[in-house]
């Protein structure tokens, strides 16, 4: 049986052509690991777009006021002032002597508030912590973080009237036949009644914080503690705080940012004419001069170096606390 076979072509000749292959779609690039998780999580990113546009309004485009601090400026004309001032207001408040008093009045404040109402939530935090009742420690919870629920003006009326003539406060002193005392009314305890009531306002929320970060702290920790036998307040001193330190540092950095704008509507609420000499800060003075006086452009620079040293203190803050401790906001 014989099988045909095709002949093969003479040379110099070609044979059919194959068919040519489709060319192939090109390949879009993939997308990048932004983009991807973009496009996965937009719903969580959409969160963040009203924060943002909040801090972008009524945080940074009012930065753009500050040129006022150099320029002239008068209610009812250019929003940026009528004519260069250069540095005339800043000269005014650095040889004024009223400011230099309100300055060192902020410092006192504010470093008597950095002193006393940052270490009481870490101790209440650790008091907490070794309370072993829940019913117990539920109550105190409560009650140390109820007054951050209530607003300045009641915070003040509720400081106002306890330390009254004829307050409970005096009340109780003259169960002890002490004379009236007039708080309110006396320079030399404005201080303490400010930070006092600082700290029963503010205390139970920095406890929160810190409650929140011991139950981070592994308790393996404790018990090799105690295999090597470190009674309670070794314990304390060698896991308990290296194992909050992270936030305790970044509450600390915080508050030095925030060393010289203390409270001012709590200021303004509880100071009064007799008070000023130790109760008046630049926030109080700024809205007395700004507002009040309608000198706009020397308020503008006195909170624009207000501004500027808050700035210095939260950096340097920031590395001295990087360099030695290791911990840092950015």
């Amino acid at each position: 049986m014989s099988t045909s076979t095709t002949p093969a072509p003479p040379p110099g000749t070609q044979g059919p052509s194959p068919a040519r292959a489709a060319p192939r779609p090109a390949r879009r690039p993939a997308p990048t690991g932004r983009r991807r998780a973009l496009r996965r999580d937009w719903q969580l990113y959409s969160l963040a777009v009203l924060p943002l546009l909040f801090f972008l309004v009524f945080r940074y485009l009012p930065m753009i006021g500050n040129v006022i601090a150099f320029r002239r400026f008068e209610p009812g004309g250019s929003i940026l002032g009528e004519q260069w001032a250069g540095l005339r207001y800043v000269e005014m408040f650095l040889t004024d002597p009223t400011f230099w008093q309100v300055f060192r009045n902020t410092l006192w404040i504010g470093g008597l508030t950095l002193l006393f109402c940052f270490p009481v939530p870490i101790v209440l935090a650790l008091l907490l912590n070794e309370v072993r009742t829940r019913a117990l420690k539920r109550f105190v919870q409560s009650v140390s973080y109820l007054p951050h629920f209530l607003s300045i003006v009641i915070v003040a009326g509720i400081t106002l009237q306890m330390l009254a003539t004829d307050g409970p406060v005096n009340h109780v002193l003259g169960w002890f036949g002490q004379d009236p005392v007039r708080f309110i009314q006396e320079p030399e305890w404005f201080r303490t009644i400010y930070v006092g009531s600082e700290i029963w306002q503010t205390a139970g929320w920095g406890t929160i914080l810190y409650l929140t970060a011991l139950t981070t702290i592994d308790d393996d920790l404790y018990e090799a503690a105690r295999i090597d036998g470190a009674n309670r307040w070794r314990q304390i001193w060698h896991v308990t705080l290296p194992g909050i330190r992270p936030t305790m540092i970044t509450l600390l950095i915080l508050n030095i940012g925030t060393f010289l704008a203390v409270g001012f509507e709590k200021i303004l609420l509880l100071y009064n004419p007799l008070t000023y000499q130790t109760g008046d800060v630049i926030s109080t003075y700024l809205y007395r001069t700004g507002v009040e006086s309608n000198s706009f452009s020397y308020a503008a620079a006195i909170g624009l170096f207000e501004a500027v040293i808050g700035l210095v203190l939260i950096t340097s803050a920031n590395l001295l606390s990087r360099r030695t401790v290791g911990t840092s906001l950015w």
